[in-house]
């Protein structure tokens, strides 16, 4: 009897909800949530658009102020007119994408604001690495403010040594010699040596012939010097002869040093060893292969 009673309360409890959801569904504005979600579609196609249109009009627009700063004649120099350039953009870009996010949550009717404003939401986005973020602005920003490196640069950033092919908000892009492209935050950056502010010195050094006169060979190398420098235009300081040197062990070598810009050092050192060697073997001068040592 008890079993009899209890499955005709299942079954009307049973029968209740089918009817309550059949009811629900018979009731329910199916226009009026098709014609909610197309709206919110068309507001994403629109908005998205918009800003796609905004994004690159922008950058067109950069890009064509810094080509007419860099065909006129400036004091700033090309790497620096480069590094704003690509700072520029960095900074548009993101801009672009905050308002953008903004404007998609404010149309599917997050409170964004409200959010902002929240301490709780701006103590978690902290601990998710905004930390990092703003460390890796402020370190840029003093990278630039203090004209550490710019674009084009050649520079040791650690262990990594190449030129640097942009600067951004949050990193720093390096090229590597070997062709590598290296992404460094600005934060983890502590030491730069910076290889292109200055003249580049060129080091030359020639092994000595036991059997002949040091004062010759250096007679021999002055009068390659006055027939070879006018012709090196990255030479930016005549070539000095220093005089023997002892590299260690009695190993003695005829030091010559010069400067050039940089980028040129290794070239013209080239061109100088180069000339020296053949106008010395001209006068009889046979230089050893092997270190010249005066100890036994």
């Amino acid at each position: 009897m008890f079993s009899f009673l209890a499955d005709i309360k299942l079954t009307n409890s049973a029968d209740k909800n089918t009817h309550i959801l059949t009811n629900y569904i018979e009731n329910f504005d199916w226009n009026k949530m098709i014609s909610s979600f197309l709206s919110t579609i068309f507001s994403l196609a629109v908005i998205s658009v918009l800003f796609f249109l905004i994004h690159s009009i922008g950058k067109k627009l950069i890009k064509r102020s810094f080509a007419g700063a860099r065909s006129k004649s400036s004091t700033v120099s090309r790497g620096r007119i480069e590094t704003i350039y690509t700072l520029s953009q960095n900074i548009f870009h993101y801009c672009i994408l905050f308002f953008y996010l903004y404007a998609v949550l404010s149309i599917f009717g997050v409170p964004v604001s409200t959010l902002l404003a929240s301490a709780g939401i701006v103590s978690v986005a902290l601990g998710l690495g905004a930390q990092g973020l703003v460390s890796d602005v402020v370190t840029g920003f003093f990278i630039l403010l203090e004209q550490q490196y710019s674009v084009g640069d050649d520079v040791k950033i650690g262990t990594i040594e190449g030129t640097v092919s942009a600067i951004g908000l949050r990193t720093t892009q390096i090229i590597g010699y070997d062709g590598t492209l290296h992404f460094i935050p600005n934060r983890s950056i502590t030491i730069v040596s910076n290889m292109s502010r200055n003249d580049m010195r060129v080091l030359v050094d020639i092994r000595l012939d036991p059997s002949k006169d040091v004062n010759e060979m250096k007679k021999i190398i002055a009068d390659a010097n006055e027939e070879l420098v006018p012709t090196l235009e990255n030479l930016t300081k005549m070539p000095q002869i220093l005089g023997t040197v002892d590299l260690g062990s009695g190993d003695l070598v005829l030091r010559i040093v010069a400067y050039a810009k940089n980028g040129a050092q290794y070239a013209i050192s080239r061109t100088l060893r180069d000339r020296y060697l053949d106008d010395l073997k001209e006068h009889g001068f046979n230089i050893p292969t092997s270190p010249l040592s005066l100890t036994k």
